[in-house]
């Protein structure tokens, strides 16, 4: 998902760092708000950050000569929803590229925009779709992962195939190009990312079902459902 450092023209470095900054400043602004409210969020915010650096930070080799990761970024899009996810991922990212070279800094708008803006936007939508249903807590959070890390890769390609179109068949051929590159690793990763996020969550509710309650991530009463399927 990284795209590395000067791989990007300088045109489209800006264009991803416009997009990006207003979604960062009213990260900011809510994440100000929810700290002064409740600062017991804290170490959650703290578990959902150290999730988001561990598993993006693993590079896995793909069968088809690139390489993927975890994004991480579902259980803060649950938790704090996708602008505070973003200010999440852009200080995550920001250390990756000074201290693991992963990405870099003329690209950090764009990595942004993919990892920390539109798979958190894509996966609090599905999130906020089956909260207030009778779909299971665990299930909600495995797709909010899953389609997260999935689009995150989609955004990631079509950042790609803007910069770079095919000779023949232009932004749409190098579109399926690069969506082929990272499907073939993604979907399975995008899965087990899913189950281990859903057993994080349920290891949270198992512990700390009140900061869920207050900070109304779910109503008290599929907290309760899903804390008696845990037992």
């Amino acid at each position: 998902m990284h795209i590395m450092e000067g791989f990007l023209p300088l045109q489209w470095c800006i264009v991803w760092w416009i997009i990006a900054l207003p979604c960062l400043l009213l990260g900011l602004y809510q994440l100000k708000k929810v700290l002064a409210a409740d600062r017991e969020t804290l170490p959650l915010l703290g578990v959902t950050g150290g999730f988001i650096f561990i598993l993006s930070s693993l590079k896995l080799p793909s069968v088809t000569g690139s390489c993927s990761h975890p994004t991480g970024t579902g259980l803060s899009t649950i938790s704090f929803g996708p602008w505070i996810t973003s200010v999440v991922c852009a200080i995550v990212l920001l250390f990756q590229s000074l201290f693991l070279a992963h990405g870099g800094l003329s690209v950090l708008g764009a990595n942004i925009v993919s990892m920390g803006i539109v798979g958190p936007l894509v996966g609090y939508a599905v999130y906020r779709m089956l909260r207030d249903t009778s779909v299971n807590v665990y299930l909600t959070v495995f797709l909010v992962t899953a389609l997260a890390d999935m689009f995150t890769y989609v955004t990631t390609s079509l950042e790609l195939a803007l910069a770079y179109p095919a000779e023949t068949g232009g932004f749409v051929s190098s579109f399926v190009l690069f969506m082929g590159i990272f499907a073939v690793t993604q979907i399975p990763l995008a899965i087990v990312e899913g189950i281990v996020l859903a057993l994080v969550f349920k290891y949270i509710v198992a512990l700390k079902p009140d900061i869920l309650i207050r900070l109304k991530i779910f109503s008290e009463e599929k907290i309760n459902a899903a804390r008696d399927d845990a037992s």
